[in-house]
């Protein structure tokens, strides 16, 4: 099959910044990974996010943009742009040579039990400026059938295990604002769903106590211990024993119980509820992986991956081990979904999000 030359754009729930990526791919298993970059929101751009996070919490129509919400669309479309024009500058990239571009956008609801999932930026505005298709909204048709709308990568991390050939069974586990969890086994269709906060709660607390958006290399965790109450309570949330497929939004827990904790107390406390709400995760895969493969933000913090080595009974290593990019994993994986959108390929599995059947998705906007 012919490929395509696709651009992947991600704006994650950690609302740290756009990542951005260029693959080459027929959309199924042959793979080219070219360069890939990063563009880091400013504290003025993550706050009017977080305001439009808030503004949609209690959204019933998902084009409404009341409040912060039009902002913070202009802001995301504005910003994805930008780092798309840097980007081909850079690498030296001819606009034509660029087949198509995956725009995730900046999630700001998601709750596909109300059949809502929200990802704002504007794909036709953007197609226009930048002279390019954009394919975008790839999660609405799978909420829209039942599904769970998330995770959307796992098609991506089986690509890309099988191009390297990789003993399986194995799991890649993504650490962004909300932790999900893929599985691979040979011969099926991917399993997956969301494992539950990842960078999430760490990054509101250290905001919150030091105004620092994360907790950098992970020092406040690895100054504290964990506090066997907290994390208990934490640990009983009924999510971890709920069956998969499943999926979460970014405030779908609550870090009240390390309210009375010292800082690096409760950020190895929310360090290890992480490790340890992975570690629950395993329990309702079919068998054990081999090994557990990690990207996304997480992947860069010292504390958490000792920790998940911890709690995990198998090896755990980054996917910059393999001589993948554990930062710009999911970048890639929105090139990648782009072209299986346009060739009219299925993004998601009844084993990955619940849908009643392997389904495309997303929208396409032509360069007019």
């Amino acid at each position: 099959m012919t490929l395509l030359r696709a651009i992947g754009l991600m704006s994650g729930t950690s609302m740290d910044g756009v990542d951005v990526a260029l693959v080459e791919t027929d959309g199924q298993r042959a793979l080219k990974l070219g360069p890939t970059g990063s563009r880091r929101y400013v504290e003025s751009e993550r706050a009017l996010l977080r305001a439009a996070v808030a503004d949609a919490a209690q959204l019933t129509d998902r084009n409404s943009r009341p409040g912060a919400l039009e902002q913070a669309e202009e802001l995301v479309t504005r910003r994805h742009a930008e780092i798309v024009e840097t980007f081909l500058s850079e690498h030296a990239i001819e606009r034509a040579s660029v087949d198509v571009i995956g725009f995730h956008g900046q999630t700001v609801l998601h709750k596909p039990q109300r059949g809502l999932t929200v990802q704002i930026g504007d794909g036709a505005l953007l197609a226009q400026r930048l002279q390019i298709p954009v394919v975008a909204d790839m999660r609405a048709a799978d909420v829209a059938a039942g599904g769970e709308g998330a995770p959307l990568v796992p098609v991506w991390h089986q690509a890309l295990a099988e191009a390297a050939g990789l003993e399986l069974p194995l799991a890649i586990v993504n650490l962004g604002g909300v932790g999900n969890l893929t599985f691979i086994a040979q011969g099926c269709d991917p399993i997956a769903f969301d494992t539950g906060p990842a960078n999430a709660l760490i990054d509101d607390l250290m905001l919150e106590r030091t105004g620092t958006a994360c907790d950098i290399h992970g020092a406040q965790a690895a100054l504290g211990e964990a506090d066997v109450e907290a994390l208990a309570e934490l640990l009983a949330h009924p999510y971890f024993y709920a069956p998969a497929p499943k999926s979460l939004d970014r405030n779908s827990f609550s870090r009240a119980p390390v309210a009375g904790l010292e800082t690096r107390h409760a950020a190895a406390t929310l360090t290890a509820y992480t490790a340890h709400s992975i570690g629950k995760a395993f329990a309702l895969l079919p068998q054990r992986p081999k090994r557990v493969i990690v990207c996304g933000g997480g992947a860069r913090n010292p504390s958490l991956m000792r920790a998940l080595g911890e709690a995990l009974p198998m090896p755990v290593a980054s996917a910059n081990e393999l001589g993948w990019s554990a930062d710009s994993m999911e970048a890639q994986a929105f090139a990648y979904l782009a072209v299986r959108a346009a060739k009219g390929l299925p993004l998601t599995f009844p084993t990955t999000t619940g849908a009643p059947g392997p389904l495309t998705g997303g929208v396409v906007y032509k360069v007019r």
